[in-house]
């Protein structure tokens, strides 16, 4: 085959494949326990954030959400009680992305926790994402952690499965989250790490809902409050939309567009479309940013998280542009975020037609990152994500920017000359 057909081949390839992501519908359909709904569960699976990574060279936060998960099953009671029951074998981990499922920071999910399903209605793979919430995801595991996941558990996941079975009932098909993922740029957010207009427009969209389906008055007042004070909800949400996007351009011949970006502490990894469903990696970075009164770089843990999957979709840092508000927790000036985002273009297949950057006259995001363009230009994909503490325990600390290892994209671009015999 000349070197003109095999061109034409990855042209049409990736055609076909962004043409998926802009396409793409992804609404949320219910609320379920992750053993009900994830593919490969088992009543002592534990799925995490980013690469395949066993517990001895797991990082310090990704072993403290363990441990809080694990106490949150109810399968040990202390640290030293997790730690030996993992120790013994009894527990199986990993990755959320090798499950159709996507989690922030440590994003550990395990059978009793609630994930969202959204369901992507153009081309029908369904996904599933974490609750986003501040304490057992970056690390901790004390009472207060664990309870924050038994709230979500116990009274927020099902009070919105029953007002998402209303909504079915009365002839919808869900919420559709790519509505309103296009409506919270144009109020300032990136989706990422400033989610706070997709958290208000989502929270309007179910509290009707919600309304006729809670009888308890003193139960609606809690989820009403949650929504109110939790405005870094929606990023769950945001994260498996991105998951359903992405997920529906997977496995097409000879496409060199990443599908997946996911960091768990030790290691960042990145899907291909074209190579299937193997990982391509290189050591996580440390993230440039701001950190909370008391705390340097000398605290922080490298980059962690599936949360990666919005920049994946074009969104997050590719948005930076869109949030100028968001510097003020990642550090950088405006002239920076027009930077990151102008030249996001250079890596990618094509401007965004749904996620659109008002102060660049209406113009799309970089959607499509191409593994070809970054080996050859040498940019990397840019990400803005919260720092969580190298201890157990502690939580984050910070936030800022981060970019991918060009590791992991010469060794998918080297697989893949392999592959297609280049």
């Amino acid at each position: 085959m000349s070197s003109e057909d095999i061109k034409a081949k990855i042209e049409s390839a990736n055609k076909e494949a962004v043409q998926r992501v802009l396409s793409s519908k992804p609404f949320l359909i219910d609320v379920k326990p992750a053993i009900e709904v994830l593919p490969g569960m088992n009543k002592r699976s534990i799925f995490h954030a980013g690469p395949p990574i066993e517990w001895s060279k797991m990082c310090g936060p990704m072993k403290g959400a363990i441990a809080g998960t694990i106490i949150f099953e109810g399968w040990a009671n202390s640290w030293e009680g997790a730690v030996k029951l993992i120790e013994e074998g009894e527990i199986e981990f990993s990755p959320n992305h090798d499950h159709e499922a996507v989690g922030p920071m440590a994003g550990v999910i395990s059978p009793s926790l609630p994930v969202m399903v959204v369901k992507n209605e153009r081309y029908g793979n369904i996904n599933y994402g974490r609750i986003v919430e501040n304490r057992v995801q970056f690390g901790a595991f004390d009472e207060e952690a664990v309870e924050s996941l038994r709230f979500w558990a116990q009274v927020l996941a099902p009070a919105m499965a029953r007002a998402l079975a209303r909504m079915r009932s009365q002839g919808g098909t869900g919420i559709d989250l790519k509505s309103i993922m296009a409506r919270a740029l144009y109020m300032g957010d990136e989706l990422h790490n400033r989610p706070a207009a997709g958290t208000s427009l989502f929270a309007l969209t179910i509290l009707p809902y919600l309304i006729e389906t809670t009888e308890d008055k003193e139960l609606l007042s809690q989820i009403v409050r949650y929504f109110a004070s939790n405005e870094i909800f929606f990023l769950c949400l945001a994260m498996a939309a991105c998951k359903a996007t992405m997920n529906s351009a997977r496995e097409i011949e000879y496409s060199t567009l990443v599908t997946a970006m996911a960091r768990n502490g030790v290691e960042f990894g990145i899907k291909v479309s074209g190579l299937g469903n193997h990982w391509f990696t290189g050591p996580a970075g440390l993230v440039r940013g701001l950190y909370f009164p008391g705390f340097g770089s000398q605290h922080a843990n490298p980059d962690m998280g599936d949360s990666a999957i919005t920049e994946t979709t074009g969104i997050g840092a590719f948005a930076l542009a869109n949030s100028p508000a968001i510097l003020s927790l990642v550090g950088g000036t405006a002239e920076d975020a027009f930077k990151y985002t102008r030249q996001m273009q250079q890596i990618t297949t094509t401007l965004n037609d749904t996620f659109l950057i008002p102060i660049f006259d209406f113009q799309g995001t970089a959607t499509g990152i191409d593994i070809r363009k970054v080996v050859k230009t040498g940019i990397l994909p840019v990400i803005d994500t919260a720092i969580a503490h190298k201890d157990p325990g502690i939580g984050m600390i910070g936030a800022g920017i981060v970019n991918p290892p060009m590791e992991a994209f010469k060794s998918a671009l080297k697989e893949y000359a392999a592959k297609y015999k280049l």
